[in-house]
């Protein structure tokens, strides 16, 4: 379900689940884990370029797939350190662990966990038909996979907070006034390969030492973010109004949640 291919020193990363919209499996994280281990350790890669498999880039999370198997859940947030990266994190700061440039090359839907991996990425090159979103909150949970470092560096906390609030879909032109986009484009691949031709002119060692830099610039307390990003998933998937998000998300009516707790 994810297709690693390498050429001429890019490597190509696809989420291969078309008939899904690419939604995320457990597997899915995994594979993405390996090829992130994979390109690592390739001294010949000189760029990646994350996409999509189809009309879209990837519609999320598969919550059905996902909730059925209760132990996958655990093991997506299973780490040994409040403010270590669990598997969920890993498939979103592992491109930012890498010393090459992450494109992301988005078409259709980028939604919920698609759009946390893509902003994992040091570029984002969108399709001005592309729609976006952060929807956990529409299923009672919190975002979850480290987007939150990265949201730090692109928007406003404001507007950060009433995206992921919010939980509905945006449009490319929305998502470029946010600071979410790096280039809005009718034509991805071609971007994609534009960006690519100007980064292949430029000496692996400057791109990234100038990737190290800007990183340590935009750095935000990561440690801290990211146990409390696991802490809170932890909580909602215990707490029952979670369960009547769902419900709701599912298309039942006359939900009523319960005072909240205090966090």
């Amino acid at each position: 379900m994810i297709k690693l291919e390498k050429q001429n020193g890019i490597a190509t990363v696809t989420l291969s689940r078309a008939k899904k919209q690419n939604a995320l499996s457990f597997e899915m994280f995994v594979e993405l884990n390996k090829a992130i281990k994979n390109i690592k350790k390739d001294r010949s890669i000189r760029a990646v370029v994350i996409k999509g498999d189809g009309e879209h880039f990837c519609a999320g999370l598969d919550i059905s797939a996902v909730m059925a198997a209760p132990l996958n859940i655990i093991k997506l947030l299973l780490k040994w350190l409040p403010g270590n990266q669990n598997l969920a994190q890993k498939v979103v700061l592992g491109w930012q662990s890498l010393s090459v440039p992450v494109i992301a090359q988005i078409d259709g839907n980028c939604l919920g966990g698609g759009l946390q991996i893509a902003l994992g990425a040091d570029y984002r090159i969108v399709h001005i038909d592309a729609k976006l979103a952060i929807m956990e909150a529409r299923w009672g949970l919190c975002p979850d996979m480290g987007a939150n470092v990265m949201m730090s560096g692109l928007v406003k906390r404001d507007q950060a907070l009433w995206l992921a609030s919010h939980a509905n879909l945006i449009t490319a032109q929305q998502a470029n006034e946010l600071g979410l986009v790096t280039q809005l484009t009718d034509d991805t691949q071609q971007a994609t390969q534009n960006m690519l031709n100007t980064l292949l002119e430029r000496s692996p060692d400057t791109l990234a030492a100038i990737k190290r830099v800007t990183q340590l610039s935009y750095k935000p307390n990561q440690r801290k973010i990211l146990a409390k990003e696991t802490f809170s998933q932890i909580r909602l998937l215990l707490n029952p109004n979670t369960k009547k998000a769902i419900a709701k998300a599912k298309g039942k009516a006359d939900i009523t949640y319960a005072n909240t707790k205090h966090w």
